[in-house]
C-alpha cells in the first residue's frame, strides 16, 4: 500500500514540476522579462527528481 502511495505522489510531483516548467518559459507574456532563471531552476529541479526516480531513491 505504501509503495502505491509513494508511486502516485512521485507521479503527481513530476506532473506539477513539468507544468511549472512550462509556465515559467519566457515565451509567455507574463514571464517575458524574467529571463531563463525560473525555467532553468525548475529544469534543474526536474532533472534532479528524474535522476532520483531512476536511481530508486524516490
Amino acid at each position: 500500500m505504501i509503495d502505491v502511495v509513494f508511486g502516485s505522489l512521485t507521479f503527481i510531483l513530476l506532473i506539477v514540476l513539468i507544468l511549472l516548467l512550462i509556465g515559467a518559459l519566457p515565451s509567455w507574456g507574463h514571464s517575458r522579462t524574467w529571463g531563463y532563471g525560473p525555467s532553468g531552476g525548475l529544469g534543474l529541479v526536474l532533472v534532479i527528481v528524474i535522476i532520483l526516480v531512476l536511481m530508486g531513491r524516490i
